[in-house]
């Protein structure tokens, strides 16, 4: 599958769906720690762009916080963010925002705190972080890193990941297992439409919810 079929099936599926998927194959990719930052009710899905902050160290100028990477961002782009965790600074804000909406940037993903969450919601533009904070970045982080592999709540994330985020939180997919991990998120999500539908018409959930009436998905040989 192409990136751009890859993307699209995501957005077709939900983070919990995906994250069984990786749960089948052994695979990491789910994240605990993020959450919207606004009531986004779409799913986010796209190709990784990474940056690592780190503390500012000396005086003078420092190149501020993702700049570098939303002015050469593409559409279906997702911000991803390593701040290591911290919640006492914002690393993503309104202005930042602004920018990455006109590049057509799909999502922002922080390991950290973010703000001016108002003005993204206005823009439309998702934003899943750890928290929120009104404190700046100015003269207490700056960008250490762009496109390099990173850690997200304890995931190794490279540049050119899939990601999936919505609601239920985020999951990260490596590129080269990505085919595989929709195709079995797809049988998976199958299933379960037709376990709710079995509810539906008045099915004991007992027995719907026993393998023996909708045996659990396996893995496909390769």
């Amino acid at each position: 599958m192409s990136p751009e079929k890859i993307i699209s099936a995501l957005r077709g599926l939900d983070s919990c769906a995906v994250s069984d998927a990786l749960d089948t194959l052994g695979l990491p990719g789910a994240v605990t720690a993020l959450k919207p930052m606004w009531p986004v009710g779409t799913v986010v899905a796209g190709r990784v762009r990474t940056v690592t902050a780190a503390p500012k160290a000396t005086a003078g100028p420092a190149t501020h916080i993702a700049t570098p990477l939303v002015a050469i961002a593409e559409p279906d782009d997702v911000v991803v963010i390593d701040n290591h965790g911290r919640t006492d600074v914002s690393c993503w804000g309104g202005l930042l925002a602004e920018a990455a909406v006109r590049r057509g940037v799909a999502g922002v993903i922080v390991d950290g705190a973010c703000r001016d969450v108002q003005e993204s919601e206005a823009l439309k533009l998702p934003v899943f972080a750890c928290t929120a904070v009104p404190v700046s970045a100015r003269g207490r982080i700056v960008q250490a890193a762009m496109d390099e592999r990173i850690q997200i709540a304890g995931v190794s994330v490279a540049p050119r990941d899939f990601v999936l985020a919505d609601v239920n939180g985020v999951v990260f997919v490596a590129a080269g297992e990505a085919e595989r991990v929709v195709g079995l998120a797809r049988r998976i999500a199958e299933r379960e439409a037709r376990m709710a539908e079995a509810v539906r018409s008045g099915r004991d959930v007992q027995e719907v919810m026993h393998d023996s009436q909708f045996p659990a998905v396996t893995v496909e040989p390769r």
